[in-house]
């Protein structure tokens, strides 16, 4: 009988969704030729069967473990992980420390950095991992208007003398805006407040932003104010797994502290090998990061955006589930994959397309889908 309830409530929960548009399913495999707008393969290199080739050419390489079998803490087989980490930290000019996933990270930093009397303070675009890891961390914890750098410091400032300890965390590029943070002034507001760290997560500029491809905040005259980088592998990297760029004493506390790194199974030797590889690869393809950012400025032309520079992510906003779903139904007709992005993952009244770009497109991508979006919305 309560097992029955239970199904219910849950089934009530779903036809709730459905109706308001908010209903989600796992896409299936694309089996026409399509034009596809929703990957985080932002330098093309998923796609690059050559770079496949290359890598397992190496007879060193196709006979890596396909598993680690064990955390970190306890696995034999660490040659490749700490290869990894080594070549992150020479890139960095610090120390890296691997985790599972950017979520991995966001929700395993946080809290362990959150000990004690921390107050954090976050963008309110953040990604749902660092909500997350704010929550588990138990710390007290407030979120400040999107790039509202005054709103930032007032409450920073109002702060200060409360805590141990303030945290402010924001993403570098925004998942779903595209639009950038403020690194200099962030850290101007970090510099001037004592115990206050920065904490930036580069999931969606690493490898596609900056020299090099490492991001924002390395490119900025200030990173050695920012106290916490996180970079993922499974986007521009066309890996998975993600990493904390971090000083020496915070490296040694985090593994130490960070839960979702002491008791998750490690990546795979030969994971890390492949991201390694492609980290390799994309630090020197300047040429791709000057394509995606020609192409950035023709989306954003294409979609009539203003007010924020291009970059290689940008939104059209519907503001309503259903107009979302429809015209990505409609676009897809016409051979361009471009998914609805809804509540709770953006606020409601911001439903949208989320378009984002790949060094594998052309210029006739982009301005064929101006003309088909064009069509579709006038």
């Amino acid at each position: 009988m309560h097992y029955q309830k239970a199904m219910a409530s849950y089934n009530e929960i779903l036809n709730r969704l459905e109706t308001e548009g908010n209903l989600r399913t796992i896409p299936s495999n694309e089996e026409r030729e399509i034009i596809d707008f929703s990957t985080n393969d932002y330098m093309g290199l998923a796609t690059r069967i050559d770079l496949r080739e290359e890598f397992f050419s190496r007879d060193a390489n196709k006979l890596l473990p396909m598993s680690s079998s064990a955390s970190r803490l306890l696995a034999s087989c660490q040659k490749e992980h700490n290869r990894l980490e080594e070549l992150l930290e020479e890139l960095y000019g610090r120390p890296a420390l691997l985790f599972n996933s950017g979520y991995h990270a966001n929700t395993g930093v946080l809290p362990a950095l959150a000990e004690g009397n921390t107050f954090i303070v976050a963008d309110k675009l953040s990604h749902a991992s660092i909500i997350d890891g704010m929550v588990l961390s138990r710390a007290k914890f407030t979120r400040y208007p999107h790039n509202d750098y005054d709103r930032l410091e007032r409450i920073v400032s109002d702060s200060a003398g409360k805590h141990d300890r303030i945290i402010i965390v924001t993403e570098s590029i925004f998942s779903m805006d595209g639009d950038s943070s403020d690194i200099e002034r962030l850290a101007d507001i970090k510099r001037r407040y004592r115990n206050t760290m920065l904490y930036v997560d580069e999931a969606h500029a690493f490898g596609v932003t900056g020299k090099y491809g490492l991001g924002l905040s390395h490119d900025s005259a200030c990173f050695d104010d920012v106290d916490v980088v996180i970079g993922t592998f499974g986007k521009a990297a066309a890996s998975a797994g993600a990493f904390a760029s971090v000083s020496p004493t915070i490296k040694a506390y985090l593994i130490n502290r960070a839960r979702s790194f002491i008791f998750s199974t490690a990546l795979s030797p030969m994971t890390s090998a492949w991201t390694r590889f492609m980290i390799e690869t994309l630090t020197g393809m300047e040429d791709e990061r000057h394509h995606v950012k020609r192409l950035s400025l023709m989306l954003h032309e294409a979609l009539h955006l203003t007010g924020s520079e291009p970059s290689h992510i940008a939104p059209f906003i519907t503001g309503d589930s259903r107009k979302a779903i429809e015209l990505s139904t409609r676009l897809k007709a016409l051979g361009y994959k471009a998914l609805p992005i809804r509540t709770p993952t953006v606020p409601a009244g911001t439903e949208r397309i989320r378009f984002s770009l790949s060094a594998s497109m052309s210029d006739n991508d982009i301005t064929g889908l101006g003309k088909a979006l064009s069509s579709l919305t006038s």
